[in-house]
């Protein structure tokens, strides 16, 4: 009886990758610029991106959904489902991402730098031309792991009203009685997503190297 069900759980499934999708976007797009905000010379910008870091990170995902789809109307400001998700998790995972960005621009050897500034290159240039690639190709399996546990958390927007593949889960076990069967099936559909997703950067993060050392 499962199986008659599968196109609910399927439907459910492609919202979560959506959310996905537009999360690691968003997470992505920041984290860069806060990760590289946190380097710069400029104490205010420095200190602005680390304490957009701390509290994003030291701060409940769930709350922050919850907040953007519940507090917000209150406030005036209407939201979809689907766009507090995506923000939600989005902010939450980017200043993970911020931190990855840090680590691996100081993971490049300093002499780069020097390298850079012995031929009177501008720091800004230095940086996109010369560091930012090169920290790039370390930031593939920490991104890549992000990446997995965004997927993952994504079965926290079912809590504000969005059918993803955890809340159409609910939806089945409702109709059928059937909770053992019904989550197992939710299971083998994320990991059915993960995998593949894992494997896929972790192919990128090979290319990539391969193409920074040719």
């Amino acid at each position: 009886m499962i199986f008659s069900f599968l196109p609910v759980l399927l439907r459910g499934a492609l919202i979560t990758l959506e959310v996905t999708a537009f999360a690691a976007c968003i997470a992505f797009v920041i984290g860069v610029m806060a990760g590289s905000a946190a380097l710069s010379r400029t104490t205010a910008l420095r200190i602005a991106a680390k304490a957009y870091i701390e509290i994003f990170r030291g701060t409940s995902a769930l709350i922050q959904l919850f907040y953007l789809f519940f507090i917000l109307p209150v406030l005036g400001i209407e939201i979809s489902p689907m766009s507090a998700a995506s923000l939600g998790l989005g902010l939450t995972f980017s200043a993970y991402a911020a931190e990855i960005v840090r680590s691996s621009v100081l993971s490049v050897h300093p002499g780069q730098w020097d390298a850079a500034q012995a031929l009177g290159m501008p720091r800004s240039i230095a940086f996109s031309r010369i560091i930012f690639p090169q920290a790039f190709a370390l930031m593939f399996a920490p991104f890549g792991n992000l990446l997995v546990e965004l997927l993952k958390s994504t079965s926290l927007v079912s809590l504000i009203t969005l059918t993803d593949l955890t809340f159409a889960g609910t939806q089945v076990i409702t109709s059928t009685g059937k909770p053992g069967q019904t989550w197992a099936a939710v299971l083998v559909l994320y990991f059915l997503m993960c995998f593949p997703l894992a494997q896929a950067m972790r192919k990128l993060e090979k290319r990539y190297t391969v193409y920074r050392h040719v």
